[in-house]
């Protein structure tokens, strides 16, 4: 049976799945890279270590595979910004996603291009994470570097220009470059006269499935690889995982519990939020969009308390907190232990455990920990429906769908019942079945997102405790606004 191969090129390594036309994994590799961090807050990689993990696990895969191999997806680490020189040589470390030296940036080019004019083209504010501001820190910091840049790539699209030799992209990463005209899914003219980055610097912008461009002969024969492999536009990581758990139509949302919590629904129109609390991108669908609310800390929060209980897996974590009440008799815990995005895009937010008495022990406070982050994603799902956009379903992934606890928790506080996939093989996945759409498997994307298949199990709410959690959360979002100053005195003071 004919397969697909889709690669994610992460923010630790590089996933690579072969998919068959059922859409089976049928053979996976991993290959892990450094992260630097030169200084506080910087995070950098060196492009050369994705391609060379990349080659790693694509040749381990194919090994694994005995069918034909029918084309190549691509997905990735979204933001992030890849400097190459004329002969498409690397001037630089690629700065990351999660990079945040260039607050000054994100103020001139809010300025310069004007903030609603912002959120109206690009569909976002100015954020440290997003390419733009990286390209004019670049032209500020270090000027002989940026006289030498020709072409500006995303991550996913440095592996994709060392496989095939093109310069592309897919509408759904490029929308996350703050340089991409949403709408009309293409580059904005208006903003790069603005901020005067040149055009010409800029990859073709692609719809997910569709043709980029060809591995090359001379790869493709070192790899063991047939003549005309395509490979597909792909997507940012958020929009292939979207398609590889079938949010490709209105009503569905997914809600990921990782390091980080995003909440990610399907929208028919382009419908960014006027005050920018949350992301309006182009989705891996072609013609389609998606809003997106993200929680900084969410699994990370629980990490952050597991460390620090030691001893305890996740699998005990849930344990203990399932044996405290919901509400965890009157403890709330803001999570924001590295900031917060969605909805107050504030760097300085600082978390905090509100109402302790001596009453509360390790069980309530673990369950506050977990309680508290599906509050902070209820905020994004608020803005959504603010937004008129239906939802009726939520399909849980990332780590956190794996705890009952923590998707009762979700079905309690969305007051929406919880679904799981069969397969939870992420972007990769996802990538894989742009790439069949490619190849010519599939007529279209929907017809390769029939393939998903739900578990058995539903998580449904239960009116009592969600009327219990909708009086906590009124409290809950009272308290941001009513700490946030005392916040950014105290992260000042921790400067000092």
């Amino acid at each position: 049976m004919p397969v697909v191969i889709g690669i994610d090129v992460g923010t630790t390594g590089v996933r690579v799945l072969a998919v068959d036309q059922s859409g089976n994994v049928v053979a996976e590799s991993t290959s892990e890279y450094p992260l630097y961090t030169p200084r506080p807050g910087w995070t950098e990689q060196n492009p050369e270590d994705w391609w060379v993990a990349t080659q790693e696990s694509l040749h381990k895969v194919i090994q694994q595979v005995k069918d034909e191999i029918l084309g190549l997806g691509l997905t990735g680490q979204m933001h992030g910004s890849v400097f190459l020189d004329e002969r498409g040589d690397v001037i630089r470390p690629a700065l990351l996603w999660n990079d945040q030296r260039t607050a000054k940036q994100c103020e001139e080019m809010t300025e310069v291009v004007g903030y609603n004019k912002l959120i109206s083209i690009a569909g976002n504010p100015a954020l440290t994470g997003f390419q733009a501001p990286k390209i004019l820190w670049l032209r500020e910091n270090e000027p002989e570097n940026y006289s030498k840049v020709r072409h500006v790539l995303l991550p996913k699209d440095y592996v994709r220009y060392k496989l095939t030799g093109e310069f592309a992209t897919d509408a759904s990463d490029a929308a996350g470059t703050l340089l991409l005209d949403v709408k009309a899914r293409d580059w904005s003219r208006e903003i790069l006269e603005a901020l005067e980055i040149p055009l010409e610097w800029l990859p073709k912008v692609f719809e997910g499935p569709e043709v980029t461009g060809y591995v090359s002969q001379d790869l493709a024969d070192s790899l063991g690889l047939g003549s005309k492999i395509p490979v597909a536009a792909g997507g940012g990581d958020n929009a292939a995982a979207a398609v590889g758990t079938g949010i490709i139509k209105e009503g569905l949302m997914s809600s990921s519990i990782g390091t980080s919590g995003v909440l990610f629904v399907h929208s028919e129109e382009f419908r960014p939020d006027p005050s920018g609390r949350i992301h309006a991108f182009c989705h891996a669908v072609p013609g389609k969009y998606h809003l997106m609310g993200v929680t900084l800390s969410a699994g990370g929060s629980l990490r952050w308390w597991r460390d620090l209980l030691g001893g305890l897996n996740y699998d005990q974590l849930s344990e203990l907190a399932s044996t405290a009440p919901p509400g965890s008799e009157g403890l709330l815990f803001l999570p924001y232990l590295t900031g917060e995005r969605t909805p107050h895009l504030d760097p300085h937010a600082r978390g905090s455990f509100f109402g302790l008495t001596a009453r509360h022990d390790k069980s309530h406070m673990t369950r506050a920990v977990m309680e508290g982050v599906v509050f902070s994603m209820l905020d994004s799902l608020q803005i959504i429906r603010e937004l008129n956009v239906e939802v009726n379903e939520v399909r849980a992934i990332g780590g956190g769908a794996r705890s009952q606890l923590w998707r009762q928790i979700q079905a309690d506080i969305y007051r929406l019942p919880i679904k799981r996939t069969v397969a939870e093989e992420g972007p990769a996945y996802g990538a894989a079945l742009l790439a069949g759409v490619a190849s010519g498997i599939y007529k279209d994307v929907e017809e390769a997102c029939s393939l998903i298949a739900l578990r058995d199990e539903v998580t449904y709410p239960d009116e009592s405790r969600s009327d219990l959690y909708a009086r906590y959360y009124e409290v809950y979002k009272s308290l941001y606004p009513s700490t946030k100053d005392a916040m950014h005195q105290l992260s000042e003071l921790a400067s000092m």
